[in-house]
């Protein structure tokens, strides 16, 4: 079996690091940067039996599976699919709930309109609080609002902030952390790790709870969590 993760850019992805961790090196994962979906799904179909999908990809691939999982449909985002079948999943959901594990929450406010906003959407719903969206478009907010059954962010201050605005981008002013508990996507290059908050919880819990999930699928075999969490100590120092 071989697996890769599909996006444009992948350089400096952990994936492959994390991915050898779990099972000993014994399947290959690779990088596969394309700047056009259409390559980058004739690459998996020509070389892959699964594929991690990131940025800019993810909304592509829920439309090009013909199967698709309840946390997929939720979001309308897929970040996994199994070329048996063409089966699309998205693990990042399972990745927020993971997450936040022990984290009580009356209202969230998720910080962006990407895939990954799609995915603290549906797990933040699956968790029951109320969900407001804030994003830099208005415009986008309100389709994805439409879309998934959220509200646009009014000013009122959250118990819970998921923050999914990437690294390379600036932190938006007058955003409301300050009383809240705040997970943040960005791993690589997080922006708010030192910010007034109430408890902070990194990407890197997020990355870990998508992947123990998602190579699952990948292998049908449970990865070895405690390598994993080792490795990404490792690259995170």
């Amino acid at each position: 079996m071989k697996f890769a993760l599909l996006g444009h850019p992948v350089a400096g992805s952990y994936g492959p690091s994390l991915f050898s961790a779990a099972y000993g090196g014994e399947y290959p994962y690779l990088l596969e940067d394309h700047a056009t979906f259409e390559a980058a799904w004739q690459c998996f179909l020509g070389g892959y039996d699964g594929v991690n999908v990131t940025a800019p990809y993810k909304q592509d691939a829920f439309r090009s599976c013909l199967w698709l999982s309840e946390e997929a449909r939720r979001c309308g985002a897929v970040n996994l699919v199994l070329k048996d079948g063409l089966r699309g999943y998205n693990t990042d959901v399972s990745g927020v709930i993971y997450a936040l594990e022990g984290i009580a929450a009356q209202s969230v406010l998720v910080v962006g309109t990407g895939g990954a906003a799609r995915a603290a959407i549906a797990a933040a719903q699956m968790l029951g609080p109320k969900v407001s969206v804030w994003g830099r478009n208005p415009e986008k907010v309100q389709a994805l609002c439409g879309e998934l059954g959220a509200d646009a962010w009014q000013g009122e201050d959250p118990s819970l902030v998921i923050y999914t605005l990437p690294g390379s981008a600036p932190v938006p002013s007058g955003l409301p952390f300050k009383d809240a508990v705040v997970l943040e996507a960005e791993y690589r290059r997080p922006q708010l790790a030192g910010i007034p908050c109430r408890q902070y919880i990194s990407g890197a819990e997020w990355f870990m709870g998508q992947a123990v999930a998602g190579y699952s699928l990948f292998t049908g075999k449970a990865p070895d969590v405690p390598a994993m969490k080792a490795a990404l100590e490792r690259i995170l120092q």
